[in-house]
């Protein structure tokens, strides 16, 4: 019996079942802010998840830094999700090559095809422009877990 995805839905399924680690570029430390709820949503369902933003300290209980760049190198980034607009995104995509990082999230509303290139070339997998969040809740419902 199939589980009713894609393969490439199953694929993304498996990355998001396997990442454990997810760095929230961008993220607020204002409850109301998107980027606050997604790192909750993600927080609430199992993942760590690594705070940047060079304008806050601590979100979510967890120590905030300026870029992924000055994630200590023992903290291994699976998901770099990125709140940013477009045009600041092919540097995340640079520093999430340069960190490791396996998947370059850019949320809804945020297209860039330099990011994606850059992040493309440097190995990783690359979802623009939906929702983590979102994603993650239609993929795990429809993929019966």
């Amino acid at each position: 019996m199939g589980t009713g995805l894609t393969p490439e839905e199953r694929e993304l399924r498996s990355l998001l079942g396997e990442a454990k680690v997810v760095a929230v570029v961008g993220i607020s430390s204002k409850p109301l802010r998107p980027s606050h709820e997604v790192a909750s949503y993600l927080q609430q369902h199992g993942y760590r998840i690594v705070p940047v933003n060079p304008n806050e300290e601590e979100v979510l209980g967890e120590q905030v830094y300026a870029s992924l760049l000055d994630i200590p190198k023992k903290v291994h980034v699976d998901v770099v999700d990125v709140f940013r607009r477009a045009e600041h995104t092919p540097d995340v995509a640079r520093d999430a090559v340069a960190i490791g990082a396996r998947l370059l999230w850019l949320q809804e509303g945020i297209v860039s095809e330099e990011a994606a290139r850059i992040a493309a070339e440097g190995g990783l997998e690359v979802i623009m422009g939906v929702c983590i969040m979102k994603v993650r809740e239609r993929l795990m419902a429809r993929g019966g877990s």
